[in-house]
C-alpha cells in the first residue's frame, strides 16, 4: 500500500512496504500556542478526535515515563480508548510517545511529533507513526485514521483561531 493524500492542510504519506506513516500539518498560530493546546488536559477535549465523539482525558502525565489515556465516547455512550507512554518530551518542540487503540490491543505504534516554526508565524507539525508491521500500518490507514486526523487538526486550528 502506498498513499499520499492531502486533506485541508494535512499531508499523509505511507510508502510501500514501510512500517511508517508520515504526516505534516501547518497551523496558522505560533508554535508555543499549538504546543500548549496539544498538551493541555483541559483543552484536549475541545479538539481531539472527530466531532461525533465526546473526548475525555482520563490520564495525562506529561513527563518521560508518564502515561496518557483519552476516551472517545459516542452518542450511545460507547467508549473507545486510546493510550500510551511518553518516551521523550522537549517542551514546545518534540514529543515521542506510544499510541495504542484499546479496540486493537497489542498493536502499538511509536509516534514522534515535532513542532516547528514555519513562515509568517505559523507552526508546522510533522509526525511519524511507526507500526510493528506493514500489515498493522495498513490496517491503521484503512481504519479511517486519515479522516479522523484531518478532522482533529481542523478542530485544533479552529480552537487556535478562537472560533
Amino acid at each position: 500500500m502506498s498513499t499520499t493524500a492531502r486533506t485541508s492542510d494535512l499531508s499523509v504519506t505511507a510508502a510501500p512496504n514501510s512500517h511508517e506513516i508520515a504526516f505534516t500539518r501547518t497551523f496558522d498560530a505560533p508554535r508555543d500556542a499549538v504546543y500548549a493546546l496539544y498538551t493541555d488536559a483541559d483543552a484536549i477535549p475541545q479538539w481531539w478526535g472527530p466531532r461525533r465523539f465526546r473526548t475525555v482525558v482520563d490520564e495525562l502525565d506529561l513527563r518521560v515515563g508518564g502515561r496518557w489515556r483519552f476516551l472517545n465516547i459516542d452518542s450511545d455512550d460507547n467508549e473507545y480508548g486510546f493510550h500510551g507512554v511518553f518516551h521523550e518530551i522537549t517542551p514546545g518542540e518534540r514529543i515521542v510517545q506510544t499510541f495504542e487503540f484499546e479496540g486493537a490491543p497489542g498493536h502499538v505504534s511509536l509516534e514522534t511529533l515535532s513542532f516547528g516554526d514555519d513562515a509568517d508565524g505559523r507552526t508546522r507539525l510533522t509526525g511519524t507513526s511507526v507500526c510493528q508491521s506493514v500489515e498493522a500500518r495498513d490496517a491503521m490507514i484503512s481504519s479511517g485514521m486519515e479522516g479522523g486526523m484531518a478532522e482533529t487538526f481542523d478542530r485544533l486550528e479552529a480552537l487556535l483561531a478562537g472560533s
